[in-house]
């Protein structure tokens, strides 16, 4: 394969002058690069100019790596050493992310999960039948504006909704600046809205709930039965899972999109930039408080509390805004004692290596 057909591989998986940048101190000492399309307990299926490898984290990385959010994600592109004999690679380092959409791990633990890496928009799909929910909604933008990823909300099963507007009423309460599509994925209606997105090597990650229409998107943008799909449960319209791994792959048009299981609990992750993103509205109104430290309960000249009183801030939003705030200063407090934790136990590896290579007497 000639030079010029392994940058247009490269170039259709994504590949542009930002990345080959950062990749070119690798070049010069004989590496090659590759998109991690999968994960399965630290075995890596990878696109490359060689064609698709089965790709495994170097000890030396593995070694050195502080948490998970050192290993490679599905969208990341690794520095390699190809085996195309024998259609494997050692993965030796991660390129910078440009992006990346994070959520906390479920349970206790204090660790950032990774869903999708180097994603260009992130089509965040919701129901528009009996789970549509707008407190759901704000946790993906939250997550989706701190990805540095452009947010993208796609109405999903718009033949299931009664009241369509309404509900988009309600979404552009919460989705300031934020582009919004309805579609109908099993009626085939609404999807030439998304084509702008699906450019050649662009990359679309699709987040959302179990049962909100992901597969069937999917199938319909693939034209093919891509992902198998299921109906939703009797009752209340809740998702079943079906898409159980996070997957990159090209659609017909030549664009590249990250499939993720529903994620029903969706912690938060540091998201700085991505609260002020989502909540723009109560944050331009806090400005006009009349103390600069204002807490919006019953300080006077309030300005949050004033469009609370005459309806033009819904008391709903500005509660859902009080309650991730404290969820997110609750989940600062915790990942300031994990990294201090974990700076002590790098000097204490660093030790050890540099004990290991003194001169013994």
């Amino acid at each position: 394969m000639n030079q010029a057909t392994n940058q247009s591989t490269l170039q259709s998986l994504g590949w542009n002058e930002h990345f080959a940048n950062l990749f070119a101190p690798y070049a010069e000492e004989g590496f090659s690069v590759g998109r991690i399309s999968l994960e399965h307990k630290r075995i890596y299926r990878l696109m490359s100019e060689h064609g698709e490898l089965l790709g495994e984290v170097t000890g030396k990385l593995r070694y050195e790596a502080m948490g998970r959010e050192d290993y490679p994600a599905v969208g990341d592109w690794v520095v390699i050493k190809a085996r195309p004999e024998e259609k494997k690679a050692s993965i030796h380092a991660l390129l910078p992310r440009k992006s990346k959409f994070s959520r906390k791990v479920a349970g206790d633990t204090v660790e950032e999960q990774i869903v999708a890496a180097n994603v260009d928009t992130v089509f965040l799909v919701n129901a528009l039948n009996n789970d549509f929910n707008i407190r759901r909604m704000e946790r993906y933008l939250i997550l989706a504006w701190e990805s540095g990823a452009n947010p993208v909300i796609v109405l999903s099963k718009a033949d299931l909704c009664d009241d369509l507007e309404k509900c988009m009423a309600e979404v552009e309460t919460v989705a300031i600046g934020v582009p919004v599509h309805v579609v109908s994925a099993e009626q085939g209606e609404g999807l030439e809205q998304l084509a702008p997105y699906l450019g050649s090597g662009q990359t679309v990650a699709l987040m959302g709930s179990s049962g909100v229409g992901k597969s069937t998107l999917i199938n319909k943008l693939s034209g093919a039965e891509r992902q198998k799909v299921s109906g939703v449960r009797d009752g209340d319209d809740r998702g079943r899972h079906t898409t159980t791994h996070r997957e990159l792959f090209q659609l017909p048009g030549g664009a590249l999109m990250i499939d993720t299981p529903g994620m029903r609990e969706l912690q938060l992750w540091e998201a700085d930039e991505g609260f002020r993103g989502a909540f723009e509205d109560v944050e331009k109104l806090a400005e006009d408080c009349r103390f600069s430290d204002c807490q919006h309960g019953r300080e006077p000249g309030c300005a949050v509390r004033e469009a609370i009183a005459d309806g033009t801030l819904e008391q709903a939003r500005f509660d859902s805004y009080l309650k991730l705030q404290r969820e997110l200063a609750h989940l600062a407090r915790k990942e300031d004692a994990r990294l201090a934790a974990a700076e002590k136990d790098k000097w204490k590896k660093l030790t050890m290596q540099h004990r290991s290579k003194k001169p013994k007497r």
